[in-house]
């Protein structure tokens, strides 16, 4: 399928031929939610700790008479009822994450690109390059595109002046085309790739085919 080029400016700078195999694909939610679901399981320390009782340094000596004090019948200080006491059933240290094979993965990387080309969320760009790293150029290119949200997926020699330009923007990332990933695609509502990178991408995907 056949897609226009354009550059900084808004202005048609060719156009290029996208792979069916990649961006023609029907999305699929079920897909795309469980690698959603793997990214950020994975992201997770799994570092939380508590102590149980068993763990506490408390006396164990009977606080009081078991009977005549009106009160109930308390034996040790490390139980979870008194302040300082153990947890029950807290968390400890574990691994969040899950498996989900190679295969499966570039799947759903695969359906993530297509949604964005379906939905015409998909933007293909000259070049990400500025003569200089003002905000203010990019953020003027952006709002002749009427664009807010994005993720901008370039080569992975990303040019100093558009990547120093690009972070002072909210809700812009810019990322090398070996870090794409199928939360950042769908975290933001336009994705922009430039020819470079789209070259890259497809030559990743046809290599495993």
């Amino acid at each position: 399928m056949k897609t226009s080029v354009i550059d900084l400016t808004s202005k048609k700078a060719g156009s290029v031929e996208l792979g069916e195999n990649i961006f023609g694909l029907i999305p699929r939610k079920d897909i795309l939610h469980r690698m959603v679901v793997y990214q950020l399981a994975k992201r997770r320390a799994g570092t939380h700790k508590v102590k149980n009782r068993a763990e506490i340094n408390a006396t164990t000596k009977k606080m009081y008479n078991q009977k005549g004090t009106g009160s109930a019948r308390h034996g040790s200080k490390k139980v979870p009822q008194f302040r300082g006491g153990g947890r029950a059933f807290g968390p400890h240290p574990r691994d969040h994450s899950i498996k989900l094979t190679k295969k499966f993965r570039s799947l759903a990387l695969r359906h993530a690109l297509s949604a964005k080309l379906s939905d015409k969320n998909l933007i293909i760009l000259d070049e990400a390059k500025l003569d200089m790293p003002k905000t203010s150029m990019l953020v003027s290119c952006f709002s002749k595109m009427s664009i807010k949200s994005a993720l901008i997926i370039d080569v992975n020699d990303i040019q100093d002046n558009f990547y120093l330009a690009a972070q002072n923007i909210p809700q812009i990332d810019v990322l090398s085309v070996d870090g794409i990933n199928v939360y950042d695609i769908l975290k933001r509502d336009k994705l922009i790739i430039t020819k470079a990178a789209l070259e890259k991408i497809e030559g990743r995907f046809n290599e495993r085919s």
